[in-house]
């Protein structure tokens, strides 16, 4: 499937965008082990999300959709052997999250992808589950899982991943004695608050998180908030376009994951704030993005890189428009991504006239660059994709994006939003 882009005059409107694709895997999960029924309103109905869907039934979740945008979740009194492998798609964080919760149940199980998901590194999630007591095999997918009884232990993470955290205290719920998880910088906590919000207590440390095995979940009832990974993208072609406009709704401003404010205030791109409000443990907010002519470069790297690891892509983007260098560095993760995500943001972006400078671990960008339109392929990636398309409003001429269907991985409506949001 092919996406063709023209240069626009503007951005203007309000946009919920598609809900958060991180906290709807957790919402699944977490509730497939609440001690009751849970509701989830608005999840994500992307290919991800229905993945870890799939692959719980298979392991005896019930669930009822009580409409279009709401289903009940009717967790198994016991856990039960996946008849056949559990399909994960595309969806790193299925697996990895997943992992967790079967490595501490008596049942073995076959964790398998698509040909992308089936070169990304799983190791990482391997050997702490394998120093908890689960026989693991594979260091990538397809992973065996043999669980059982575990043991608590103090893992100190190689990598700042929120999916590693979360899995190794997934797997702590029902072992014995305390996990504890510290990490070179902080990741994404998505799941500790959800957990602390469902009765379990969490330890927060400065650079770890720890639980006691044993532990009862309650069951919920949570609206997903919109997604910031997926509001990026319409909100950096309204600080590029002149006299652009979004009022973003119902956006979960997560500290961990709003590197993309901070990157918008160094660039000095006005945003106005409203009330925050709470979803489960997860802060609730909506923001507006404007234009402005004059946007200063930008530097990502440190702590800044896991807070918006998944906005990079678009932020490249952002950064030809800015007047000066703006650099990238730490960001080695998404050579690890559902593809080698620097090389295929810095090919495109200098096909598209802009000068860019690679490193292993990221990039430096100069601005600003007067965008011409071109040819591209999302090699599979909905994110690679998504930024060329907000590359190709600002650029001269016709952009083409090959391979866009991978775009519904994570927003499903976003040709659609794209034409409804830009002015003409």
């Amino acid at each position: 499937m092919k996406l063709s882009v023209a240069p626009v005059v503007t951005l203007d409107g309000e946009l919920r965008p598609p809900s958060d694709k991180s906290l709807t895997h957790r919402a699944y999960l977490l509730g497939s082990v609440a001690s009751g029924e849970s509701v989830v309103r608005r999840p994500l109905r992307g290919e991800d999300c229905e993945a870890t869907l799939r692959c719980l039934e298979q392991m005896g979740l019930r669930y009822r959709w009580l409409d279009e945008e709401k289903v009940r979740l009717i967790p198994a009194a016991q856990w039960v052997q996946p008849g056949e492998p559990l399909d994960c798609g595309n969806s790193g964080t299925t697996m990895r999250l997943l992992s967790g919760l079967i490595a501490s149940r008596e049942i073995e199980a076959t964790l398998t992808g698509d040909e992308s998901l089936s070169r990304r590194p799983m190791k990482r999630i391997a050997e702490p589950l394998r120093l908890m007591g689960a026989a693991v095999e594979g260091d990538r997918p397809p992973l065996h899982i043999a669980g059982g009884q575990l043991r608590g232990i103090d893992y100190a993470s190689p990598v700042a991943s929120a999916q590693v955290k979360s899995c190794v205290l997934l797997a702590g719920l029902r072992a014995e004695g305390t996990t504890r998880v510290s990490e070179p910088s902080t990741s994404r906590d998505h799941t500790e608050r959800m957990l602390a919000a469902m009765g379990v207590r969490v330890s927060i440390g400065i650079d770890s998180v720890s639980l006691a095995g044993g532990q009862s979940l309650q069951p919920f009832e949570m609206t997903i908030p919109a997604d910031i990974s997926s509001a990026a993208f319409f909100m950096v072609a309204a600080a590029c376009l002149p006299q652009g406009r979004l009022l973003v709704r119902d956006l979960g401003v997560n500290p961990t994951r709003t590197g993309l404010l901070d990157v918008f205030d160094a660039c000095g791109i006005p945003l106005l704030m409203g009330t925050e409000r709470s979803e489960l443990g997860e802060p609730v907010n909506d923001v507006e993005a404007r234009y402005v002519s004059q946007k200063r470069p930008f530097v990502i790297e440190g702590d800044l890189v896991p807070r918006l690891i998944d906005e990079i892509p678009v932020l490249a983007v952002l950064a030809t428009q800015c007047v000066g260098t703006s650099v990238i560095r730490g960001a080695g993760e998404l050579r690890v991504k559902e593809s080698d995500r620097i090389q295929l943001i810095a090919d495109g972006l200098r096909r598209m006239g802009a000068s860019v400078e690679v490193f292993e671990d990221g990039m430096a960008i100069e601005g600003p660059t007067l965008l011409r339109g071109t040819a591209v392929s999302t090699q599979g990636d909905h994110r690679i994709g998504m930024a060329f398309a907000i590359a190709g409003l600002l650029a001269e001429g016709e952009t083409t994006i090959d391979g866009a269907e991978a775009i519904a991985t994570s927003y499903p409506d976003f040709e659609r939003h794209l034409h409804s949001l830009c002015v003409i």
